[in-house]
């Protein structure tokens, strides 16, 4: 018997029961190709997709001649190309403008796709839960979905708290969540291209310089002030902060001393400035 379970996924479901984990393990195999793009067309093309993921072909929605718009079919392709080997980034870009067809309507002369990436999301869980796919690549999939379209207002100018919200939301997902946001530029405009590219840069960079900003606020010195001042004999004033910054200073450079060893610092650092 060929063994059909997905790397990752549940195990195989009871007859009773509506989990198709072959259609899983057959969609892996076509994503994990190193160039998956010319399989992802040919299942479409010949009908497979129809059987895997039925919204998917949905996707090759006609072109309006008053509303025009991308093809998003070919545009889901190429961001699935694009993407690193990972199975979940590419369910993921698999995905993320699963929903278009669902919620496409037309406004004032323009093409919208309001919410496409919560219903998207949604979608996303429910397909991959019936092809045996196991709960947390399920979770972590429509995550990715879900928060796919976040960046694209990072060019209206976003808060520093705007960042940290971002980063928080994505969270042990936020290196792939990039990446995915990197790859679904697929417009030909090299200007409008390098203009995408160089504002995940800066976020990602803005995101660093916020954490690394938030782990000094969160550091403490091995003593307080009220031991500071009770240490040195010393009562409130701007020694007891020199003091602590000069302890902070020691932790930083020489990690936690023995108690003994910081206070005896502490002296040495207090004679010199006597």
């Amino acid at each position: 018997m060929t063994d059909t379970t997905v790397p990752g996924a549940a195990p195989t479901a009871g007859p009773a029961e509506t989990v198709d984990a072959a259609a899983g393990a057959r969609l892996t195999t076509l994503l994990l190709e190193p160039d998956c793009a010319p399989g992802l067309w040919a299942s479409v093309d010949s009908g497979e997709m129809d059987h895997l993921v039925p919204e998917f072909p949905l996707l090759r929605m006609e072109q309006d001649p008053i509303h025009r718009h991308k093809d998003v079919l070919s545009h889901t392709i190429a961001v699935v190309a694009k993407t690193g080997p990972d199975l979940i980034v590419r369910l993921a870009a698999l995905f993320h403008d699963i929903a278009k067809p669902r919620t496409r309507s037309f406004e004032h002369g323009d093409v919208t796709f309001r919410h496409h990436e919560v219903v998207g999301a949604r979608m996303a869980r429910s397909r991959l839960a019936t092809m045996g796919f196991e709960e947390s690549v399920v979770a972590d999939v429509s995550e990715l979905v879900r928060l796919s379209g976040r960046f694209k207002g990072y060019s209206d100018g976003w808060s520093d708290a705007a960042v940290r919200r971002y980063a928080r939301d994505a969270g042990p997902l936020l290196g792939r969540l990039n990446h995915l946001i990197r790859c679904d530029c697929t417009t030909r405009n090299q200007v409008k291209a390098a203009g995408i590219q160089a504002a995940m840069d800066e976020l990602e960079l803005r995101i660093c310089e916020l954490a690394e900003e938030a782990r000094r606020a969160a550091e403490r010195p091995g003593m307080d002030g009220a031991e500071v001042m009770a240490h040195l004999g010393i009562g409130p004033g701007r020694h007891v902060g020199e003091a602590l910054a000069h302890l902070l200073v020691l932790k930083r450079d020489e990690g936690d001393l023995e108690r003994s060893e910081l206070e005896a610092r502490l002296d040495a650092w207090w004679a010199a400035r006597s």
